[in-house]
């Protein structure tokens, strides 16, 4: 390995075009980290608000973007046991990934598995980490529930879809156009409303009311959201795509006994995302083995074309993840 690297630095908030390839040196691992070579790094939302200048990385993380990667181990730290230098993994990362190396926790590594190649295993981590703790975990989702989520043509969405379904929920969608729309009963669901044209508040009140509903957008989908769902129905709110700040009247949530929470994922603590990855060993990889559940693969991009990658993201027009090929 050599001392530095190619790494996508934000030279200054802004827009796609602040993204810059330079050079850096190559990580060391820390005590319970390993280091790998990337073969492809996944594009998400909060790279383009860290990007933005939104969305500061935690305290001691790598400052340049990239949450999710594909790569193989070529280093070590102290302590680390489970895995072996040469080993295929997909990891999430607490930044860093836009980069030829970069350093994790070996708790927030999994195998590659043998069904897919290294540019999908790229797209497993931050969607299967987000969905898996958000509908799952905390949302609680159960067999033969009715499940709502916004965006379901995004990476998050498309990996929702696939999930609930496998798991045996009633799968419905918004998502901005016919085709998307399309896309997402493809996937699974059982509904897929087009929000330009059509009001999910009217269509989950006439299938019953949501049992739980999954929302990035925020803004004014908030209370829509409170309307749409079932008596002790669940809102788990993971992103604010059209702001945080809303009016809602909470006599709506004590009379249909509502359970309104959230979360985010990169600022908790080491621990709990190793208890993530370990829930994901056990019921997400077999499903994947089983080919019952695969990401859904938009576009790739060179690393030097991150600020592309960026702009496709950005302008909605995808289906499903965004990756950057590093090696």
């Amino acid at each position: 390995m050599t001392q530095t690297m190619r790494a996508v630095e934000i030279t200054t908030p802004g827009g796609p075009e602040v993204l810059q390839v330079v050079e850096r040196p190559r990580p060391e691992p820390t005590h319970g980290q390993v280091v790998l070579r990337v073969a492809y790094a996944g594009v998400n939302r909060p790279d383009a608000l860290q990007r933005a200048g939104a969305y500061d990385p935690p305290p001691g993380a790598s400052d340049l973007p990239g949450l999710e990667a594909s790569g193989e181990v070529v280093a070590l730290g102290a302590g680390v046991t489970e895995l072996s230098v040469g080993d295929r993994v997909c990891a999430l990362l607490p930044g860093g990934g836009y980069a030829d190396y970069v350093a994790t926790p070996a708790a927030h590594c999994l195998p590659v598995p043998e069904s897919l190649d290294m540019k999908q295993a790229a797209c497993l981590p931050e969607t299967c980490f987000t969905v898996f703790s958000n509908v799952f975990t905390r949302g609680g989702l159960r067999a033969g529930e009715r499940f709502l989520v916004h965006g379901g043509s995004s990476g998050i969405g498309t990996t929702a879809i696939q999930l609930a379904n496998a798991f045996g929920a009633r799968v419905f969608v918004t998502a901005g156009s016919d085709d998307k729309c399309r896309a997402c009963v493809e996937l699974g669901a059982e509904r897929a409303i087009n929000y330009r044209t059509e009001d999910f508040v009217q269509v989950m009140q006439a299938e019953g009311g949501a049992d739980l509903i999954l929302d990035m957008v925020g803004g004014d989908y908030i209370p829509r959201n409170v309307r749409a769902l079932d008596l002790d129905g669940r809102l788990v709110q993971i992103a604010f795509l059209q702001g945080p700040e809303v009016k809602l009247n909470f006599a709506q949530m004590m009379a249909k006994r509502l359970t309104l929470t959230g979360s985010t994922l990169r600022p908790q603590s080491d621990l709990a995302k190793a208890r993530i990855a370990q829930d994901l060993r056990e019921a997400v990889w077999p499903l994947i083995e089983a080919g019952r559940f695969a990401p859904v693969m938009d576009s790739e991009f060179d690393l030097a074309d991150a600020a592309a990658a960026h702009a496709r993201m950005e302008s909605s027009g995808h289906i499903g993840k965004i990756v950057l090929k590093v090696a």
